[in-house]
C-alpha cells in the first residue's frame, strides 16, 4: 500500500497527469480548426452555369445554382481526402495518365516508366489533371461505400417497387403494319388513289406499286406507339390508336407530318400489365442504384462535418 501511496508524491507523475488533462481540455475548448472548402471563384461558378445551360437548354434557378455549387464543393472535398490518403500512389489508371502527360510534355525522356511516374509524382502532376481528379473521386467514393455499404434489397423492397411503378411498367400496345405513302405535296394523287383503287381487293405487297418512296421503309413489326412516333410523328400515332384497329384489314387513311398513309394492320397486341419476373432485373438495377446513391450521400454528408464549407 505504501508503494501506491508514494506515487502521489512524485512530481514527474503530477506533471504528466496535469499535461494529459490540459491536452484533453484544449481539445474540448480549443479544437483544431477544420480544413476550409470554398468558396468557388466566380470563374468556376460561371463554368458550372454554362454546363447547366448546355445540358438543359435553360438558365438555372437560384436554388439549382446553389445545389450545383454544393455538389462541386463535395467533389473538391472527396478529391482533397483522396489526396490526403494518397490514393494516387498505386492506381494504374492514374499512373497511365501521368505517363501520357509526361510524354506529351517531353519531360525526362529516356527514363523507364517507373522512373517517369516517380518524376511526375515529384512534380505533383496529379493535382491539376481533370481525368485524374475524376478517377480519385471515384476511388474515394468506392472507399466510402465499402465502409458504408448500401442497404440490401429484400423481396419485400422489390415487390413494393413493382406495385408502386405498376402503371409505369405496363407493357404498351404493339402494332405490326405496312403502309402506302402519298407525300403532302401530292394531294391530287392521294385523292385519285382513294377514288379509283379498291383496297379491299389488294394485298399490301400488290398495292405497293401505288406508293411513293418512304425513307424509313414500308413495314414496321411489333412497334410501340413511341417507336412509331419516331417514324411518323405524334399525329399519325394518335389517329392509329383512335382507329380501333382490326387485324388483317386496311385502316382509314392516316395523316402524318409527311403526308397521307394507307395502313394495313398485320397484327395488334393490346397493352397489358407487366409480370414481376419480366421486370425483376430492371427493378433490381434501379433499387441497387438508388441504395448506392443514398449510402454515398449519407457518407458524404458525414464527411462534411470534418470541413468548414464556404459557399
Amino acid at each position: 500500500m505504501s508503494e501506491y501511496k508514494g506515487l502521489f508524491y512524485r512530481p514527474a507523475l503530477h506533471f504528466v497527469v496535469i499535461g494529459l488533462i490540459l491536452f484533453q481540455l484544449q481539445n474540448i475548448f480549443l479544437p483544431q480548426p477544420k480544413p476550409i472548402l470554398g468558396p468557388l471563384t466566380q470563374e468556376r461558378i460561371g463554368l458550372l452555369k454554362k454546363k447547366w445551360i448546355f445540358n438543359t437548354g435553360r438558365l438555372p434557378t437560384a436554388e439549382q445554382q446553389i445545389l450545383g455549387i454544393r455538389a462541386e464543393l463535395d467533389r473538391e472535398m472527396l478529391f482533397a481526402r483522396a489526396i490526403a490518403l494518397e490514393l494516387f500512389d498505386n492506381d494504374p489508371v492514374v499512373h497511365q495518365r501521368l505517363l501520357q502527360n509526361m510524354r506529351f510534355l517531353g519531360l525526362y525522356e529516356g527514363l523507364s516508366d517507373v522512373e517517369t511516374i516517380g518524376k511526375a509524382m515529384d512534380l505533383r502532376l496529379y493535382l491539376n489533371d481533370e481525368l485524374i481528379k475524376r478517377r480519385l473521386i471515384q476511388l474515394m467514393e468506392r472507399l466510402l461505400l465499402s465502409a458504408n455499404p448500401p442497404s440490401r434489397i429484400s423481396d419485400e423492397n422489390l415487390l413494393n417497387e413493382f406495385n408502386t411503378r405498376r402503371l409505369e411498367l405496363k407493357n404498351p400496345p404493339l402494332y405490326s403494319i405496312e403502309h402506302l405513302y402519298f407525300p403532302r405535296d401530292y394531294p391530287a394523287e392521294a385523292q385519285r388513289f382513294q377514288e379509283e383503287v379498291d383496297l379491299t381487293d389488294l394485298s399490301p405487297s400488290s398495292a405497293r406499286e401505288y406508293s411513293f418512296p418512304f425513307l424509313s421503309g414500308y413495314r414496321f413489326f411489333s412497334q410501340t406507339p413511341a417507336q412509331l412516333k419516331k417514324y411518323f410523328g405524334s399525329e399519325f400515332v394518335s389517329q392509329l390508336i383512335a382507329s380501333e384497329p382490326v387485324e388483317g384489314s386496311w385502316l382509314p387513311p392516316l395523316s402524318s407530318t409527311y403526308g397521307l398513309h394507307f395502313v394495313w394492320l398485320h397484327a395488334f397486341e393490346d397493352a397489358r400489365d407487366a409480370e414481376l419476373d419480366e421486370v425483376r432485373d430492371s427493378l433490381l438495377y434501379d433499387l441497387r442504384r438508388d441504395a448506392r446513391e443514398a449510402a454515398l450521400k449519407a457518407a458524404v454528408r458525414e464527411m462534411r462535418k470534418d470541413y468548414e464549407i464556404r459557399l
